[in-house]
């Protein structure tokens, strides 16, 4: 099983930033940034600006487990650049957390979520879908050879998808964070 502690987890941040301070904020965005690189568990972000009218920035940062989150959420370097910060913005940000099995699924309607390396995750899938379907028809076809085609198909597509969800992927994306993510940058 999946321990929610240890999985990746992405924290989208929705910040309204005063008018007229948005080249400082994004100055300090970059700053940040920069200091989180040597934090450990810390993937990436990404930075989106508002549209046009809004005045709300949206921040998607990886870390590579809850507890790496915890930790900077707990540090010293986040309570000095929230303090610095805090004359650039409206109000406090809002922060909405994804881990675990969240990867698997769309986030709510509205919020960009990088997803990672379409490439990567489709050489990944690939991977981890042909051992895995190799390894299941190995070992059940013996046991279950003379069931019906869809009774062998069915259990071996729900073995196949509770292995992938709870065991094989939460761990595949914590080990390969750094790889399937893409790495930190700044958007227009």
């Amino acid at each position: 099983m999946s321990d929610a502690t240890t999985d990746p987890v992405t924290v989208v941040i929705r910040r309204a930033v005063k008018p007229g301070a948005e080249a400082a904020y994004e100055d300090w965005l970059t700053r940040l940034t920069e200091a989180a690189r040597s934090l450990d568990g810390y993937v990436g972000a990404e930075f989106h600006r508002p549209a046009t009218g809004d005045q709300t920035y949206t921040s998607v940062v990886r870390f590579d487990s809850l507890a790496a989150l915890e930790a900077f959420e707990a540090s010293d370097l986040r309570a000095r650049f929230l303090a610095e910060a805090a004359p650039l913005v409206q109000a406090d940000a809002i922060w909405d957390r994804m881990t675990g099995l969240e990867f698997w699924f769309d986030p709510p309607a509205g919020t960009k979520v990088p997803q990672p390396s379409p490439h990567r995750m489709a050489l990944l899938l690939i991977a981890v879908v042909f051992a895995l379907v190799l390894a299941l028809n190995l070992a059940l076809g013996p046991l279950i050879g003379s069931w019906p085609l869809a009774a062998r198909l069915l259990l071996t597509v729900t073995l196949q998808v509770g292995l992938m969800t709870y065991v094989i992927m939460p761990r595949l994306t914590r080990a390969l964070a750094r790889w399937i993510y893409p790495t930190t940058q700044t958007k227009p």
